[in-house]
């Protein structure tokens, strides 16, 4: 029944992207001062969105983990980090190729992008602690603490359009103080575009989340062996 439910859930999600992109290239008009390029939004935006949900998944699943003990919650945040660390590589990448094209450079250390390097960097960072620690409930204890801290990172890249008016451009969502100067249609495609990516989020998280709950059952029996 799950692996049913993760085949709809990636189809629906697939034809959904398909007919996204059919409005977004050919529906669409371009943009007053961008020209065409401004379509990446469609995609830069979403990204983010889906990256700073995961963490704030990951962050809650860790204090879980904290309180209660129980390493599914240890799972669930390893597995929502690696999704939303994936989703800001999504976000980087598309942020770069649309600096490329309207300031003429693929990267600057603009305030916004470079906390947003910086929350990539910590968030796999996490990753790598992960990795030098071989106990389950040490590796679960100390990366969770990392994980609670490592989220003022996402507050603070995502709050650096308001406090630091520099290079990127500022707010243009109407949700967002001092937004609200994008054409209504584009503004609700980055919505429309953004529920198909987070349906394949979420099938990508289970998918992985089975793949933790496997190695840890793998894991469990290997120590029983050699404790034999």
């Amino acid at each position: 029944m799950r692996e049913k439910i993760l085949y709809l859930f990636g189809i629906t999600a697939g034809f959904w992207l398909a007919r996204n992109l059919y409005v977004i290239l050919l529906g669409l008009p371009d943009e007053a001062d961008q020209g065409a390029i401004y379509r990446i939004l469609f995609f830069h935006l979403p990204g983010w969105f889906t990256s700073f949900l995961m963490f704030i998944g990951a962050g809650v699943a860790s204090a879980f983990y904290l309180a209660k003990r129980d390493l599914k919650y240890d799972a669930f945040a390893v597995a929502a980090t690696e999704v939303g660390l994936a989703y800001t590589c999504i976000g980087m990448a598309t942020g770069m190729i649309w600096a490329r094209i309207i300031w003429g450079i693929w990267w600057t250390w603009d305030p916004r992008l470079t906390w947003a390097l910086i929350t990539m960097l910590i968030y796999a960072g996490y990753l790598m602690l992960r990795k030098a620690i071989d106990e389950p409930s040490e590796r679960a204890k100390n990366t969770a603490v990392m994980s609670i801290f490592s989220f003022a990172a996402v507050i603070i890249t995502y709050k650096a359009i308001d406090w630091w008016r520099t290079q990127h451009p500022g707010p243009v969502l109407s949700f967002r103080s001092g937004g609200g100067r994008m054409d209504p249609r584009m503004e609700s495609m980055i919505y429309v575009n953004w529920m198909p990516l987070l349906m394949l989020a979420i099938v990508f998280l289970l998918i992985r989340l089975r793949q933790e709950q496997t190695q840890r059952e793998i894991e469990s029996l290997r120590r029983y062996a050699h404790a034999r």
